[in-house]
């Protein structure tokens, strides 16, 4: 039994000493969440909303999307883009009752 507490607490520490590692890695990291969740470019847009690449141009022409651009190559946050969505959007005028008779 006393050789089992002691594998035990030896594997507790070593969990400390693992998390300990990733705190110190997650805090000195620049970017902390994913870059690549927090970003996408303009192909992915396009296939995400179903939209050619000329009303995407509009979109950020007008001001409606922001963007950034680099290499001419155009990025956009993903919480921009669902900031668009849920402003332009519109609930059903219909009672789900109506769609059940």
């Amino acid at each position: 039994m006393n050789e089992v507490t002691l594998l035990f607490e030896s594997l507790m520490q070593e969990i400390q000493i693992i998390k300990t590692y990733v705190a110190n890695v997650s805090a000195t990291s620049v970017f902390p969440e994913r870059f690549d969740k927090v970003w996408i470019d303009g192909q992915d847009v396009m296939l995400s909303l179903h939209i050619s690449k000329r009303t995407l141009q509009y979109l950020r022409d007008s001001g409606v999307l922001p963007y950034s651009r680099i290499n001419g190559k155009f990025y956009y946050k993903i919480a921009d883009i669902e900031n668009l969505l849920v402003k332009n959007y519109t609930a059903s005028p219909l009672n789900s009752d109506k769609l059940c008779k």
